[in-house]
C-alpha cells in the first residue's frame, strides 16, 4: 500500500510518500518541499494574508498532484500551528480542503508532539528507555517524555524559529539586544514546562527532531557511530552556545553557506539555535542527539496501526 503525508506546517508544505506493509517498516519514495514561511504572511490581526492564502493553495494544489502521479492510495493530509492559530483559520482550512478535494487535520500543539514522540519511540526502539525529545518547527516548540510509546507529558510552546524571528528578531542580522530579549522571553516561557518535566525520571536518551535541530547539529555537533553502522549525529549545548552570537553578525545571505543551514532555514536559523540552546538549559540537557524520524512518521505510523491487517479467509 502506497501512504502519502502532506504535513502543511510553518515553513513548509512537505509530502511525503511511502510504501507499507504489515509488520514492516514504512519506505519512502518521494519527498516534495515547498518552502513558504508563513509568518511573512501575517497580517496585523493574525490572520494569513491574501498572498499567504494564495501561495498555500498552490502549494497543496501541487503537493496532490504529486500525490496522484505516484499512485497514492490514501493522502493523510494534517496542517499544524500557523494554519491552526491564524486568525482567519476556519476561511484558510476551507479552501485547503477544496484543494485538497478531501478533510484536512488539523493538529494540536500536544498531538503534534505526540506522533513525533511516536516516530521517535520507533527509530530508537524500546531499548533506548525514558526519552526527553525536542521538535521545533516554524510556529511551536514541542517537548515530550516518557518510557513507551505513548509520552507521559507533552507539551506546546509558542517559541517555533519563524514566530520568534517575526516577534524578536525582524532586523538582518539581528543585534545582540534584541538576541538577548529572546533568550529572556524563551526563558520565561519555558519555566513552568520545565518544573513539569522536572518531576519525570531522568531521561536515558535526549533527542532533537524536526529540520531546524538537524540543520544546527550539521553546523555545531558530531558524528558518532551507531548500532548496525548507522551514523548518530549528536549536539552539544556548550557548542550551540558558542555558535549563537556568531551566527546573530552573520547576514542571512551569508548563513547558508555556512555547514547544514540550507537556503529555507537561514532566516530563521538564529532564533531556533536561541530557543534549542534555553530548552536544553532550562531542562538540564547538555548534549541531545537527533533523530531522523519526526512528525510525518509519527503520522504514518499511527495510521497503520489503525489499518485491520488481518489476512482474509480462504
Amino acid at each position: 500500500m502506497r501512504l502519502g503525508v502532506l504535513d502543511i506546517g510553518s515553513n513548509t508544505v512537505h509530502l511525503l510518500v511511502a510504501d507499507v506493509r504489515p509488520g514492516g517498516r514504512p519506505l519512502a519514495t518521494t519527498s516534495r518541499r515547498t518552502v513558504l514561511r508563513l509568518m511573512r504572511y501575517l497580517g496585523p490581526a493574525g490572520e494569513i494574508t491574501q498572498e499567504g492564502v494564495d501561495a498555500l493553495v498552490a502549494a497543496v494544489a501541487d503537493a496532490r498532484r504529486v500525490a496522484a502521479s505516484e499512485n497514492v492510495d490514501e493522502l493523510l493530509a494534517t496542517a499544524t500551528s500557523a494554519v491552526r492559530e491564524a486568525a482567519n483559520g476556519p476561511e484558510v482550512i476551507a479552501l485547503i480542503e477544496d484543494a485538497l478535494g478531501q478533510p484536512l487535520q488539523v493538529l494540536g500543539g500536544e498531538t503534534e508532539a505526540r506522533y513525533t514522540f511516536l516516530a521517535v519511540r520507533r527509530w530508537f526502539g524500546w531499548a533506548a528507555g525514558q526519552i526527553l525529545l525536542f521538535d521545533i518547527g516554524g510556529g511551536s516548540l514541542e517537548i515530550a517524555a516518557g518510557p513507551d510509546e505513548l509520552p507521559e507529558a507533552a507539551a506546546s510552546v509558542p517559541l517555533g524559529a519563524g514566530r520568534m524571528t517575526v516577534e524578536f528578531l525582524p532586523h538582518d542580522p539581528p543585534g545582540e539586544e534584541s538576541v538577548e530579549r529572546l533568550r529572556a522571553h524563551a526563558r520565561a516561557t519555558l519555566a513552568p514546562v520545565a518544573e513539569t518535566f522536572g518531576r519525570l525520571a531522568h531521561p536515558d536518551h535526549v533527542v532533537g527532531s524536526s529540520k531546524a535541530i538537524r540543520s544546527l547539529a550539521k553546523l555545531v555537533g558530531y558524528p558518532v557511530p551507531g548500532w548496525s553502522g548507522i551514523e548518530r549525529m549528536l549536539l552539544p549545548r556548550a557548542s550551540l552556545g558558542s555558535w549563537i552570537p556568531r551566527l546573530a553578525k552573520i547576514p542571512a545571505s551569508a548563513r547558508q553557506e555556512l555547514p547544514g543551514i540550507t537556503p529555507d532555514r537561514t532566516f530563521q536559523i538564529v532564533a531556533g539555535a536561541v530557543v534549542l540552546h534555553e530548552a536544553m538549559h532550562a531542562l538540564d540537557v547538555d548534549e541531545l542527539e537527533v533523530s531522523p524520524w519526526a512528525l510525518r512518521e509519527g503520522v504514518l505510523l499511527r495510521y497503520i496501526e489503525s489499518l485491520s491487517w488481518s489476512t482474509p479467509a480462504p
